[in-house]
């Protein structure tokens, strides 16, 4: 009888010890955001303001973090997106490539037309001093149009080698004397600056994969290279991603000692502060839960309570091409078809910028208000179009959206160094966008396997199958051809 009920007493322990081993990656970089906070906090008000060199001192140990997540991207994006295309037919990849673009498109325009409606109804940039709120920020004259052209060219990079490195731009020099001149007469030259195409090596990951699925038996070496290296990057990953809680503890530390006074600086731009952050949470834990219920049939909040890592990964890094890796990884562990997570989830890193969109609407609104020119409905749709084209073309990168932010300056006729206006709070609200983003891209890898699954049923899934089970998978294939 004492024998039963000591093993009966033991096991709410048990079960405490099993569920925090299975999520002690989880606690621990939680842990790194509160930690790193607090630290940032007291050490900013501990003395003299902190020189830039302490500041990289203090961030040493996060850029790494942030250089061995980013070293994997290529690899595991060309690997995953060929291998998961390889490995379905050519009629079932393009079923999941189109669920995942309405879905994609879908929650993107939803964004905008939240932030266009919060900000006309909040009103945050009205009856403010502008001349208060100038920083510094680096621009550069480029037109809208050429902003599009660009998103299209680099989705057919030239050199597949310098797309893991570079990318396309285009660039508007001024003639001289260019006084009054406008920018459409300004001669037009290009540059390739540094950073991964990610469009452009998307683009070839599905073609390739589709062209290795048509081969059949003759692309199956080739097959079995992307798949071997794609589980490589896999498990590198689950190496790398025990150091997040540090790296994400000294990145917020140190960006926090780099702000500058956070209560006059909310004094200044609180109003646009709460209402980018009201139309995030709207967004995230409204309308995207909305939308994924009225699909699945199941409530989004118990899979995004299993995603706390991944969230705070994104909020650490600021990169939804950076948390790509750990986002895979925890949708794997959910039972997520690998088919699916390694197609959707790259893609969705490079063109789903939910949070992006509804804060560069916003962001343009609020600075129209701030210089007191009236919108017609015209330029609102117009905004809406540009900011929903301009977060396509965000790389997924920290601040990628002050980039295109200025296309969607243009839109409103509003001068490209208008983007000073908002740079002190965007550190911070870039981590919230991103956090957003990635939030985004997984339920949206949920949603469209579920949609998938009686397809995904009737195809045999290769990549996470063990040896001997692919052999049988294979020769089941034969016999069936």
């Amino acid at each position: 009888m004492s024998n039963s009920y000591a093993t009966t007493g033991s096991r709410p322990t048990s079960r405490w010890k099993r569920f925090i081993k299975s999520n002690l990656l989880t606690f621990l970089t939680v842990i790194g955001v509160f930690g790193g906070t607090t630290l940032g906090l007291m050490l900013k008000n501990s003395s003299e303001p902190w020189t830039q060199r302490e500041v990289m001192y203090i961030q040493y140990p996060g850029d790494l973090f942030l250089r061995m997540l980013k070293c994997l991207i290529v690899p595991l994006l060309v690997s995953s997106i060929t291998s998961a295309i390889g490995s379905l037919d050519l009629s079932m990849s393009k079923k999941i490539a189109f669920r995942a673009i309405i879905y994609y498109f879908t929650t993107t325009i939803c964004a905008v037309v939240l932030g266009i409606i919060l900000v006309s109804t909040i009103r945050p940039g009205a009856g403010r001093d502008v001349g208060s709120m100038q920083g510094k920020a680096a621009t550069r004259q480029v037109l809208t149009a050429d902003t599009l052209l660009d998103l299209v060219r680099n989705l057919f990079p030239p050199n597949i080698i310098q797309a893991t490195m570079f990318q396309y731009r285009t660039i508007l020099v001024a003639p001289a004397n260019a006084t009054g001149v406008p920018l459409q007469q300004y001669k037009i030259t290009n540059e390739f600056t540094e950073g991964t195409n990610v469009l452009g090596l998307v683009m070839f990951s599905v073609i390739l994969g589709a062209c290795i699925g048509k081969m059949r038996e003759a692309g199956k070496p080739l097959q079995a290279l992307f798949e071997t290296l794609s589980e490589a990057m896999m498990i590198i990953t689950s190496w790398v991603i025990w150091i997040s809680p540090i790296g994400v503890f000294f990145l917020v530390a140190a960006k926090l000692l780099e702000m500058a006074s956070f209560v006059e600086v909310l004094g200044q731009l609180g109003w646009y502060f709460m209402t980018v952050m009201l139309g995030l949470a709207l967004h995230g834990f409204g309308t995207i839960s909305v939308i994924f219920f009225m699909t699945t049939r199941k409530l989004s909040f118990p899979y995004i309570a299993k995603m706390s890592q991944v969230l705070a990964t994104a909020f650490g890094t600021g990169s939804s091409s950076a948390t790509m890796p750990i986002t895979i990884r925890c949708l794997d562990n959910m039972g997520i078809d690998p088919r699916v997570t390694r197609f959707v989830i790259p893609v969705g890193a490079t063109i789903n910028m939910d949070g992006t969109a509804l804060y560069e609407a916003v962001a343009a609104l609020f600075i129209a208000q701030l210089r007191n020119i009236p919108l017609s409905f015209g330029h609102i749709v117009a905004v809406s179009v540009t900011a929903t084209a301009a977060s396509i073309g965000a790389a997924g990168i920290p601040q990628a959206g002050l980039i295109t932010m200025v296309m969607v300056l243009d839109t409103v006729g509003l001068p490209a160094e208008d983007v000073t206006i908002i740079i002190a709070v965007d550190w911070l609200l870039d981590r919230f966008r991103t956090t957003i983003n990635v939030m985004c891209d997984a339920l949206g890898t949920i949603l469209v396997n579920a949609l998938s699954k009686s397809d995904l049923a009737a195809t045999p899934n290769e990549i996470d199958a063990e040896p001997h089970e692919l052999v049988e998978l294979r020769q089941d294939c034969n016999e069936k051809e």
